[in-house]
């Protein structure tokens, strides 16, 4: 079709937007929230609606895609997240919003299947890193741009809404002069029976457990910093227009390593970079705790965790993919997509409860912790790959 030769660069253009999007509705509402005197534990809790629709979508994304292939999930998951930001402004109601959050998660993580195991599946094996850092790079620019939209809430609190839903309308429209594709190898190696589907995901979770480890610890990471930190922030003397800046600061920090740590993975190994990069984000968030009221402190320090650990993600997919045999990447990238929620519901909830019951002590070192949880684990698993089990 027309823009078929653009294809990759649509696909992550659509990536680009659906962060910006969220990067844009975590603060926002949180903020919104906590000025109307919601609790920190239910800001967090209700933060947690958008990953609860990753997760429900997650058993029910593979076999449509092996029906239907890529664009059909792309196009109707774009369509969800355009309608859901579109009726935010309609009525100002807690459970209502929640709604429409959990309804985002389903219409994101259908995109971002698509959008990813299009890009895993025909992405060279040389280059494989580059090719996914560039997919997380975009992803991260628009993580950057979105809390920024939060400062339109001065001018009517409606307006982020239909700015974000116009932005993402418009790149939607791009991916409908893409031709359709189907993932690799489908037709032959996977089966049809009832059970295959988790049979694949017993499989690839034995095999590739050790590379969920980032998307989780991502997940987690980016939850807490735009759902939680928001509220911290306010509560320890730091305005909105401050919090709207240095929140971006992470995701503005991934974006000059998200690139260069893919094409060192490509000629290091993935799980030598992550041991490194984990390791020293562990210690800008224990610096953070001790700096926490200084504003230039955690500019400083959000933007070096962005450079370290902004790539968690990306890396993730990566080191997944090198795992996996191509019959498995489907599975592969929802179990991702299914750790990195995992990480996202813990992160809010957590980190408001933390707040609650520890008021006097940092929220950053929750963060610190899981991070050292992660370096453990990989340190624990060793740097043999688990071996591939027949399909």
């Amino acid at each position: 079709m027309i823009l078929d030769r653009f294809r990759f660069w649509i696909l992550t253009l659509l990536v680009t937007i659906s962060g910006m999007s969220q990067g844009m509705l975590m603060p926002l509402l949180a903020i919104i929230l906590e000025q109307a005197g919601i609790s920190s534990s239910i800001n967090g809790l209700h933060a947690t609606g958008l990953y609860i629709g990753v997760l429900l979508a997650s058993p029910f994304m593979e076999k449509p895609m092996h029906k239907y292939g890529f664009k059909p999930i792309i196009v109707i998951g774009g369509l969800v997240v355009i309608v859901s930001l579109a009726i935010f402004p309609i009525w100002e109601s807690l459970w209502f919003w929640f709604i429409l959050r959990v309804t985002i998660g389903i219409g994101d993580n259908m995109l971002h299947f698509g959008t990813q195991t299009w890009i895993t599946t025909t992405a060279d094996k040389n280059s494989r890193g580059r090719s996914i850092s560039i997919y997380g790079m975009s992803f991260g620019l628009g993580f950057a741009i979105g809390p920024l939209l939060t400062r339109l809430i001065e001018f009517h609190e409606s307006l982020p809404f239909i700015v974000s839903a116009a932005l993402s309308t418009l790149v939607w429209l791009l991916m409908l002069f893409v031709r359709n594709k189907w993932p690799k190898n489908t037709v032959d190696t996977i089966s049809t029976t009832k059970d295959s589907s988790m049979r694949r995901f017993i499989q690839t979770t034995k095999i590739a457990w050790i590379a969920l480890l980032p998307p989780l610890a991502y997940g987690f990471l980016e939850a807490t910093l735009h759902a939680t930190f928001p509220i911290y922030g306010l509560r320890i003397g730091h305005n909105v227009d401050v919090l709207s800046l240095i929140i971006p600061c992470f995701a503005a920090g991934s974006l000059v390593s998200q690139l260069p740590l893919g094409i060192l993975s490509d000629k290091y190994g993935r799980r030598h970079i992550l041991l490194v990069i984990i390791s020293l984000g562990l210690c800008c968030f224990f610096a953070a705790a001790l700096l926490e009221t200084s504003s230039v402190s955690l500019f400083i320090l959000f933007s070096l965790a962005g450079v370290f650990v902004g790539s968690l993600y990306s890396l993730g997919i990566s080191y997944m993919t090198d795992l996996l045999p191509t019959a498995l990447l489907p599975a592969g990238n929802l179990l991702c997509s299914i750790a990195f929620s995992v990480g996202s519901l813990g992160g809010p909830y957590l980190g408001g409860l933390f707040i609650e019951l520890f008021p006097g002590v940092s929220f950053f070192y929750v963060i610190a912790f899981v991070l050292a949880i992660i370096v453990a684990l990989m340190l624990f698993k060793g740097d043999k790959n688990a071996e591939m089990l027949p399909l």
